[in-house]
C-alpha cells in the first residue's frame, strides 16, 4: 500500500511516466477553447482547458487511471480503495470498473446523495463513514491494510501526478505559444503534474498556481518552507478544500511553480459566471478557481497581449450552489456596491434618494419602518467602474446629506444581514402591504417610485433585481384597509399588484 511518494522522481522521469501512462484508455483529450468575451475584456487571449468534458466531468480521471492501470495483476485482483467526497471518488470508480477491478470508496456521512449515486453509477461500492474527509481517509487506510486493497491517493503519488500531467502535453499540442498557464491547487497533484512536464519541454512558459483564500495550503507551505496543516478550510470550493499540501506535490510545486495568486469566494463566483457567459460551461467553484486567479493576476501585473490558459478542472456542481454564486458574482466582479444609508422618515424620502442616484441601476432595496425620525435602508447599486464609481456614489450621497456606510466588503452583511432586514415596527401602525410586478429596465425602480408617487408613507420596502423580465417589490403603506384614494391610485398605475396584508408569513415576521 502506498499513501505517499516513496521515490523522488526527477523531472525527466515524470515526463517519461506521463508519456507511458495508460491515461487515454479511459480519459479523453479535452478541447482548449478561446474565451472571446473575456479575451477582449482583459486585452489578452484567454483559453480554457475543458476538463469538465471528461466522462466524470473532472480531471481526476487521469491520475486515477494512470495509477490503477499500473498495478500488478495480483493488486488488481485484490481491488482498490479510495477516500473522497467528490471527483476523485468518481475517477477511481470508473477507472477500476473499466479495468475489471473492484473498488471501494469511503465517503463522509455528509456526502450529498448526488455524489454517492455518481460513484455507484460508475461501478464503485460506497461506504459512508466519518464526519469529514480525514475520518473517511483514516478508515480507508485501515481497510486497505485489513483487506489487502491498494489505496489510491487523490494527489500525493508519482503515478497520480504523472497522470494529471498529461494535460500539459495536450496544452502544448493545442497551443505551443502559451505564455502562462493558471492551475487550481487543492492537494497540488494537478499543479505539480502540469508544472513538472511543462518545465521539461518549454520552461519559458510560466505556471501560476491559484488557491482559494480559505484553503491556501500551498501558500502556507511555501511561507513555512514545508507542508503545514491549516487550522481550518472553507468548503465553498470543496474540490480544493485541502488542509495540507502533499509532500511530493509540494516538492514539485516549490521547484517548478513560478508564482501563486490567492482569490476569495466572490472572485470565484464571478469566474463561474464568466465561464457560463463565454463558453456556456457550468463549472463547480473549484473548477472556476484558475480563471478567477487569471483575472486577478492580469490586473495585478498589468499583463497585456499574452496567450493565457487556465484549467476548468471540474463541473460536478451541487445545483443549489448556483443560488449563492448568482448572489455573489456581481460583487466579485466589482459590479455591485452595497450600502447602509440613513434617510429621514418622511413622505417622498425614497423617491428623493433614488433621484439622487441618477440613472444608476438599483439591484436591491431593503427597508422596514422603525420610528418616526430616521430610516436605515440597505441598498445595492450596480457599478460599471468598480471602486472609482463606488467612491463617486459615496461622495454624491454624502453631499446630499445622507449618512452612508460601505458594506461591499462586509461578509456578515453579504451573508446574513441583507436577508434579515425587517422585523415588526416598535409601535402599532395602520398598514397595508402590497406586492408589485413591473417590467425590468434601466431605472425601473426609480420609474416605479415616481409613478407610485409620494402621497403615502412607505413603512416597508423590499426589492432585489434578479436579472429577470419583471421586477418584484414588496411594499407597506401607512393607510387604513378601506383607503379608497389609494386603491383608486393603484388601479391607475397599471401595475400587477396584490394586497398581501393577510399573508401568514408577513404576520409571523413583519406585521402584527
Amino acid at each position: 500500500m502506498n499513501t505517499t511518494a516513496e521515490k523522488k522522481l526527477s523531472g525527466a522521469e515524470y515526463l517519461k511516466a506521463s508519456l507511458c501512462s495508460a491515461v487515454y484508455d479511459v480519459a479523453e483529450v479535452t478541447p482548449l477553447e478561446e474565451m472571446e468575451k473575456i479575451s477582449q475584456r482583459l486585452n489578452n487571449k484567454v483559453f480554457v482547458k475543458r476538463e469538465d468534458r471528461q466522462v466524470v466531468h473532472s480531471f481526476k480521471i487521469r491520475g486515477a487511471q494512470a495509477m490503477i492501470a499500473s498495478l500488478s495483476e495480483e493488486q488488481k485482483k485484490c481491488g482498490v480503495i479510495a477516500a473522497s467526497a467528490g471527483n476523485h471518488a468518481q475517477g477511481v470508480a470508473l477507472s477500476a470498473t473499466k479495468l475489471g477491478v473492484k473498488s471501494l470508496i469511503v465517503m463522509p456521512l455528509t456526502t450529498p446523495d448526488i455524489k454517492i449515486e455518481g460513484v455507484k453509477g460508475f461501478g464503485g461500492q460506497v461506504l459512508l463513514y466519518g464526519a469529514n474527509f480525514d475520518e473517511a481517509k483514516n478508515k480507508a487506510i485501515e481497510l486497505a491494510e485489513e483487506q489487502q486493497l491498494t489505496f489510491i491517493p487523490p494527489f500525493d503519488h508519482p503515478l497520480v501526478i504523472a497522470g494529471q500531467g498529461s494535460i500539459a502535453m495536450e496544452l502544448l499540442q493545442q497551443n505551443a505559444k502559451l505564455d502562462r498557464i493558471f492551475v487550481p491547487v487543492g492537494g497540488g497533484g494537478l499543479a505539480a503534474g502540469i508544472a513538472v512536464l511543462i518545465k521539461q519541454i518549454m520552461p519559458s512558459i510560466k505556471i501560476i498556481a491559484v488557491e482559494a483564500a480559505d484553503s491556501a495550503c500551498l501558500k502556507a507551505a511555501l511561507d513555512a518552507g514545508h507542508p503545514v496543516d491549516l487550522k481550518r478550510v472553507g468548503l465553498f470550493a470543496e474540490g480544493v478544500a485541502v488542509k495540507r499540501i502533499g509532500d511530493e506535490t509540494f516538492r514539485l510545486c516549490q521547484q517548478y511553480i513560478d508564482d501563486i495568486v490567492i482569490v476569495d469566494s466572490d472572485e470565484i463566483c464571478a469566474a463561474v459566471k464568466d465561464l457560463f457567459d463565454d463558453v456556456r460551461a457550468v463549472a463547480e467553484p473549484s473548477g472556476a478557481l484558475a480563471l478567477a486567479g487569471l483575472k486577478k493576476y492580469v490586473e495585478q501585473h498589468n499583463i497585456q497581449g499574452e496567450n493565457l490558459a487556465h484549467i476548468l478542472s471540474g463541473a460536478n456542481l451541487n445545483f443549489h450552489t448556483l443560488r449563492y454564486v448568482s448572489e455573489r458574482c456581481e460583487i466579485g466582479e466589482k459590479k455591485e456596491a452595497l450600502f447602509a444609508i440613513t434617510i429621514p422618515e418622511q413622505k417622498g424620502s425614497f423617491l428623493k434618494f433614488c433621484q439622487l442616484l441618477g440613472g444608476r441601476t438599483v439591484t436591491e432595496f431593503n427597508y422596514r419602518y422603525h420610528d418616526d425620525k430616521n430610516a436605515c435602508i440597505f441598498v445595492g447599486v450596480r457599478t460599471t467602474n468598480g471602486e472609482i464609481e463606488k467612491e463617486e456614489i459615496i461622495r454624491e450621497l454624502t453631499a446630499g446629506g445622507y449618512q452612508i456606510s460601505d458594506l461591499s466588503d462586509d461578509e456578515m452583511a453579504k451573508l446574513h444581514i441583507r436577508y434579515m432586514i425587517g422585523g415588526k415596527p416598535c409601535k402599532a401602525i395602520k398598514e397595508q402591504v402590497y406586492s408589485f410586478e413591473f417590467p425590468e429596465s434601466q431605472g425601473a425602480l426609480l420609474k416605479f417610485l415616481q409613478t407610485l408617487g409620494a402621497n403615502w408613507n412607505i413603512s416597508l420596502f423590499h426589492y432585489r433585481s434578479h436579472g429577470t423580465d419583471y421586477g418584484r417589490v414588496l411594499a407597506g403603506f401607512e393607510i387604513s384597509p378601506d383607503n379608497q384614494a389609494f386603491e383608486s391610485h393603484m388601479r391607475e398605475l397599471n401595475y400587477d399588484y396584490h394586497n398581501e396584508t393577510e399573508n401568514p408569513s408577513l404576520k409571523f415576521f413583519l406585521t402584527d
